[in-house]
């Protein structure tokens, strides 16, 4: 049903080089560069992550209550995700752990930007 999302961010380089980057380990790549957005995923029909200028210009602001969950697909990528965030220039907002015991795994990171990201697994850890 997601199409995309698209968060807010001051330098288009530096986000296009953290995303692709940081998703590399799960396929994604740089799908779409349109000057003041990029799409980044593993195809145009799977749901995507786009980077923007706001349209306005304006200082983009990460919307409190607002996060993005990426589903890597095993709690060992989700630990490396978080790591190669870190690397990258994110803050940690939540070391990898159980946050439910047999049902929820999880990490979260901000990215340079301040925008919320969460790696999850569902299921037994």
């Amino acid at each position: 049903m997601i199409g995309y999302v698209t968060i807010g961010v001051n330098d288009m380089e530096k986000a296009k080089q953290f995303y692709t980057e940081l998703l590399a380990d799960i396929d994604a790549k740089l799908l779409m560069d349109m000057d003041r957005i990029a799409l980044i995923g593993r195809s145009m029909e799977e749901p995507m992550l786009a980077v923007c200028i706001p349209y306005d210009k304006e200082t983009p602001a990460p919307g409190n209550g607002n996060m993005i969950a990426i589903h890597p697909g095993s709690t060992e990528l989700i630990d490396r995700l978080h790591a190669k965030a870190l690397e990258l220039g994110a803050t940690c907002d939540g070391a990898p752990g159980v946050r439910i015991p047999d049902v929820f795994y999880g990490a979260y990171i901000r990215d340079p930007d301040g925008n919320k990201i969460a790696f999850y697994q569902f299921g037994p850890a």
